[in-house]
């Protein structure tokens, strides 16, 4: 008899057992994840409710939202019960509150350390398995005037063009810069790469009077800081 009932739909649940009504009557604080993630999908299987099928899918990514928001489409398909457009609603909604935790791009922002520079830019690395480089810009008192993507690539890494990070600096008038980007890997140490570009734009932007006052790598909720090891 258990075992049957667990396969019962949703809509025989008692009211109040239902995500949907859950929700309406008690808040969101009072709901699961498994039950918000129900609500995202609207609907499970023959075989499986909708809260079985979002439970399994956590149980997968060990309940974890933050590996869950780095799934792909093609991920997410692979449960059965879960289509293309159910998948990216996922997608869609773990990349919504994602974006909450941002510090809003409107929001002057001063810079006085790395972990400003951490703390400003971590939620836009956190879920990447690409590698992406960002700038951020400062003014003259070190308030954050700009944030732009210069470049993106794969897990192997990406390809920063200086002129670029120059151009939009110069157009911008930042009167100094911050260079971030992150390592898929999860690996801090940077690379023969990085370091080479970290000398190039120092020098090049002391040529400029635009000075790079940091590079900061992100990994695995951890940095690494140039300025901090005194290689800047």
């Amino acid at each position: 008899m258990k075992q049957y009932e667990n396969k019962l739909g949703v809509k025989l649940w008692a009211e109040e057992d239902r995500p949907r009504e859950k929700l309406l009557l008690h808040g969101r604080r009072h709901l699961t994840d498994a039950e918000l993630i129900a609500i995202l999908i609207g609907s499970g299987s023959k075989t499986e409710t909708v809260v079985d099928l979002s439970k399994r899918i956590l149980a997968f990514y060990d309940h974890n939202l933050t590996r869950l928001g780095k799934a792909s489409i093609q991920d997410l398909s692979r449960f059965k019960g879960i289509g293309e457009a159910k998948a990216l609603t996922i997608m869609a909604a773990l990349e919504l509150g994602l974006r909450r935790k941002e510090v809003p791009e409107d929001e002057v922002t001063h810079i006085t350390t790395s972990g400003d520079v951490y703390r400003y830019m971590h939620h836009t690395f956190a879920t990447l398995n690409h590698e992406e480089f960002w700038i951020l810009l400062l003014n003259r008192s070190n308030r954050i005037i700009g944030k732009f993507l210069i470049s993106k690539g794969g897990q192997a890494g990406t390809i920063a063009d200086p002129k670029i990070i120059f151009k939009t600096a110069l157009e911008n008038n930042a009167a100094s810069i911050v260079l971030t980007h992150n390592h898929p890997s999860g690996s801090l140490k940077p690379s023969e790469s990085d370091d080479k570009l970290t000398r190039n734009m120092v020098t090049s932007g002391n040529l400029l009077t635009l000075q790079v006052v940091d590079h900061v790598i992100f990994a695995n909720n951890r940095y690494y800081s140039y300025r901090d090891e005194d290689l800047i």
